[in-house]
């Protein structure tokens, strides 16, 4: 493992040393990154989960936590992590679907 690094290093040195020197066009990325999201209260939560006609059990499912979690979002008692945020966040743009479907 340590020849791997240390060739890994070398090449990227050599990388450099080549642009410096006009020899090479290095690739450059361009990332987006999401604005961080937005805090949910408790009501805001309850209303996300009743918009899409999710019980606390199917919601618990959709976010991956527990029911006891749900409950206590939606009561104020807990707040959901930043993750969990993200999750909400997802669901209430409707960019997760329901999963509503006519049989």
């Amino acid at each position: 493992m340590g020849s791997k690094l240390y060739e890994g290093l070398k090449a990227g040195l050599e990388d450099i040393i080549a642009y410096k020197q006009g020899k090479i066009t290095l690739r450059a990325y361009r990332y987006e990154v999401p604005e961080p999201p937005a805090a949910y209260s408790a009501k805001k939560i309850k209303k996300i989960r009743e918009k899409n006609k999710y019980s606390q059990g199917m919601f618990a499912r959709v976010i991956n936590v527990s029911v006891r979690t749900i409950q206590s979002w939606e009561s104020g008692q807990r707040v959901p992590s930043h993750a969990a945020l993200r999750l909400l966040e997802i669901v209430d743009k409707g960019i997760y679907p329901t999963g509503l479907s006519k049989k």
